[in-house]
C-alpha cells in the first residue's frame, strides 16, 4: 500500500505540475494576443501609425486569437475535469487561470470582428436624410483640409450622387428628415443636448441659420466623422435634416447610420 500510495502521490504531483504549466501557458498566450490586439489602436492613439497599419495588424492578430481562444478554453475544461476525477487539488484555480487567457484571446477576436461590415452593408461613408439636397458643411470645411474624403456628395472612385443615394435608400430606408410640431428653437435646443449626450465635439452652432456642426471621434481607431444638422420650418412643421460623413475610408461599416439613428432616438 505504501508503494502504491507513493506512486499515486508522485503521479498527482506530476499531473499537478503539468496542469500548472499548461494553465500558465494558456494565460500567457491569451494575454499576449490580447496585448497585441491593443497594440494596433494604441499605435494610432500615440501617433505612431495610421489606421491602415492598425487594421492590418488587427487582421493578423484576429487569425491567431480565435485558435488561441478555442485552445485555451479546451485546456481549461480538461484541467477542471481531470483534476476533479483524479482528486488533484487546485484544479479550479488553474482552470480559472487558463480561462483568463481564453477571455483575453476572445476579446482580441471580438474587437476586430466588430469592424467587419454585416451582410448588405454598402461600401459608402456619407449618410444624409436628404440625398437630393445634402446639408452643406461650413465651419468644418477647414478641419477636413487634409481628409482623403471630400464633402462633395457622391464623390469618390466609381461613385456618383445617384449611386450613393440608391445605396443608402436600399440599405437604410429609415434615414429620413425628422419632423416635429415643436418650434425651431425647441428642436435646436434638443439637437444640441442630444449631440452633447452622444459625446460629439461641437464645432459651430448658429440658431439664425438653424445649423449645428460637430465631430464624433470613434473610440478604437480615432476615426473622425463630421455631422452637420439643419433645422427649418416647412409647411407648418419643424424639419431636421442631418448628414454624417467620414473623413477617411471607403466604407464606414454602417457607423454613420448608427450615429444618426442614436441621435434621432434622443430627439
Amino acid at each position: 500500500m505504501n508503494g502504491d500510495s507513493a506512486k499515486i502521490t508522485s503521479r498527482h504531483k506530476t499531473l499537478s505540475l503539468m496542469f500548472k504549466i499548461d494553465a500558465g501557458i494558456c494565460c500567457a498566450a491569451g494575454l499576449g494576443v490580447g496585448f497585441l490586439a491593443l497594440a494596433g489602436p494604441l499605435g494610432i492613439w500615440l501617433g505612431l501609425s495610421d489606421f491602415r497599419q492598425g487594421f492590418g495588424f488587427l487582421q493578423i492578430v484576429n487569425v491567431w486569437s480565435s485558435w488561441i481562444a478555442g485552445g485555451t478554453f479546451l485546456v481549461a475544461v480538461i484541467i477542471l475535469i481531470a483534476s476533479k476525477a483524479l482528486s488533484i487539488d487546485g484544479g479550479s484555480r488553474l482552470c480559472a487561470l487558463a480561462l483568463i487567457g481564453t477571455l483575453s484571446a476572445a476579446m482580441a477576436y471580438v474587437v476586430p470582428e466588430s469592424f467587419r461590415p454585416s451582410d448588405g452593408t454598402p461600401p459608402i461613408h456619407d449618410i444624409t436624410t436628404n440625398p437630393q439636397n445634402p446639408p452643406s458643411y461650413v465651419a468644418i470645411i477647414p478641419l477636413r483640409a487634409e481628409a482623403p474624403n471630400t464633402t462633395e456628395y457622391g464623390s469618390g472612385q466609381d461613385m456618383t450622387a445617384e449611386k450613393l443615394a440608391a445605396f443608402q435608400k436600399s440599405a437604410y430606408p429609415d434615414i429620413v428628415p425628422q419632423r416635429s410640431s415643436a418650434s425651431v428653437d425647441e428642436v435646436f435646443a434638443s439637437a444640441l443636448s442630444a449631440a452633447e449626450a452622444l459625446g460629439w465635439e461641437l464645432v459651430d452652432s448658429d440658431l439664425a441659420e438653424g445649423r449645428i456642426e460637430a465631430t464624433d471621434t470613434t473610440f478604437w481607431f480615432r476615426f473622425k466623422d463630421d455631422v452637420v444638422i439643419y433645422i427649418s420650418r416647412e409647411d407648418g412643421e419643424t424639419v431636421l435634416n442631418a448628414r454624417s460623413l467620414s473623413r477617411v475610408g471607403i466604407s464606414d461599416v454602417g457607423k454613420n447610420t448608427e450615429r444618426l439613428r442614436k441621435f434621432f432616438a434622443l430627439l
